[in-house]
């Protein structure tokens, strides 16, 4: 619900826009040449920016004249009269420049908002710009220096620019926990849970039928628990991801995703448990020196050897073992298995997230991290491209078609249970 004095701002934009669709008032500007020609020393831009402060000024004082009248003119009608000018701003290319703007004021001492300088005061908008130039890795403290096009510019400090930049990553963070999500066709969805700053990242990534990959929501929490995933997933479903559809679930191996996707999806959705992580919880319990043997292993053979080598590295392996082959019993060809295989795919968009956040020095409570991964993570989303092999997914969606219960019964074993 907007505010008062938004909609007494609003108001004024429609006046302006209506004065100028009625009469079109022109507005000259006179530049004296040697004032032009010194701005030109200094560049072609800084003519342009100075002559765009002028044309406002005018702008401004031809609205006045529309509403007060011609200066120095008896005016009986006179329903407004002009009351002196008053420093004001503009926003110019993501900072603030002072600029005088005329006040009015109405035969019954009421201020008249000027439409003109509302859609200078806007601007461009300011928090959008903070946003993408804080995502491309400029930081708070340097970004006054980077940005500023007038030497008079403010707003420009650390403290300003991060107010900035919390809002549009508030927002974006808001829009990307509720993106709807019963018009995607998923073949596959990943599940992730990365440490950050001290807390538990979990990101949910789908893949399409047509390879695109999609950043479907994320949760934080202390650690990667089966009340966390389970609110991501139930999330999921809530804004239209349709568990019953047939389709891969690629995990990290923590048993709380594991839990969590098997009350949503059934105990027969086929789960990938990643490889990457798998060999990475074998190689922990080795020496430096057995690491290269194992590392060459087949997963296969492996946990035969390594009963007589290392029974901790054995049971690491053999837990979830037949989950971990799941892209094998399923056919996928290799080129499509490298993806499917792992949660590389979102390891790579948090390399991103990395980047984006490593000018940041000090992390608080609240939804600081949430908003940085977030942010994080939509850069990544625009540079994601369709995943290798995406042709063969219609070999994986017959072999997941052909695993999984078709769609009734196991709804009504979820209605059940």
């Amino acid at each position: 619900m907007k505010k008062p004095y938004q909609i007494e701002a609003q108001r004024a934009v429609n006046r302006l826009e209506e004065m100028a669709a009625e009469g079109n008032p022109a507005v000259q500007m006179v530049l004296p040449m040697a004032e032009m020609v010194g701005w030109l020393r200094k560049g072609v831009g800084e003519l342009v920016r100075q002559a765009g402060l002028q044309l406002m000024s005018l702008l401004m004082d031809e609205e006045v004249r529309e509403l007060a009248g011609e200066r120095s003119r008896p005016q009986p009608e006179r329903t407004a009269n002009r009351w002196g000018k008053e420093r004001g701003y503009c926003v110019v290319m993501g900072q603030k420049v002072p600029i005088e703007r005329p006040r009015v004021r109405t035969t019954e001492d009421k201020e008249v908002r000027l439409g003109s300088y509302e859609m200078f005061h806007r601007g461009e908008p300011l928090s959008e710009t903070v946003w993408e130039k804080l995502m491309l890795g400029l930081s708070t403290r340097r970004y006054g220096q980077a940005v500023r096009e007038f030497t008079e510019a403010y707003g420009l400090e650390k403290s300003a620019v991060s107010e900035h930049f919390i809002e549009p990553s508030r927002v974006k963070l808001k829009d990307l926990m509720e993106r709807r999500l019963n018009k995607l066709q998923l073949c596959a969805l990943l599940i992730d849970a990365t440490p950050f700053e001290g807390q538990q990242m979990i990101v949910a990534l789908g893949i399409g039928q047509d390879g695109r990959k999609t950043i479907l929501g994320i949760r934080q929490g202390a650690t990667e628990n089966a009340t966390v995933v389970g609110e991501l997933l139930g999330d999921l479903m809530n804004r239209g991801l349709d568990f019953s559809t047939p389709r891969l679930y690629v995990l990290d191996g923590g048993k709380a995703l594991h839990a969590a996707v098997k009350k949503y999806a059934g105990e027969s959705a086929p789960i990938q448990r990643c490889q990457v992580h798998k060999r990475r919880n074998v190689l922990d319990h080795l020496t430096d020196e057995q690491k290269p043997a194992v590392a060459s292993e087949a997963l296969n053979g492996l946990h035969h050897e390594l009963m007589h080598l290392n029974p901790s590295a054995a049971r690491s392996l053999g837990e979830g073992l037949e989950e971990t082959l799941t892209v094998h019993r399923l056919h996928v060809p290799q080129q499509l298995r490298l993806t499917l295989a792992s949660t590389n795919v979102i390891e790579s968009a948090f390399s991103i997230v990395e980047r984006v956040c490593l000018n940041v020095k000090r992390w608080h409570s609240g939804d600081q991290r949430e908003r940085w991964v977030g942010s994080g993570l939509l850069v990544a989303e625009k540079q994601f491209r369709r995943i290798k092999g995406h042709k063969q997914l219609p070999l994986l969606l017959r072999e997941l078609e052909a695993l999984i219960p078709c769609k009734s019964n196991l709804a009504q074993r979820r209605k059940a249970s």
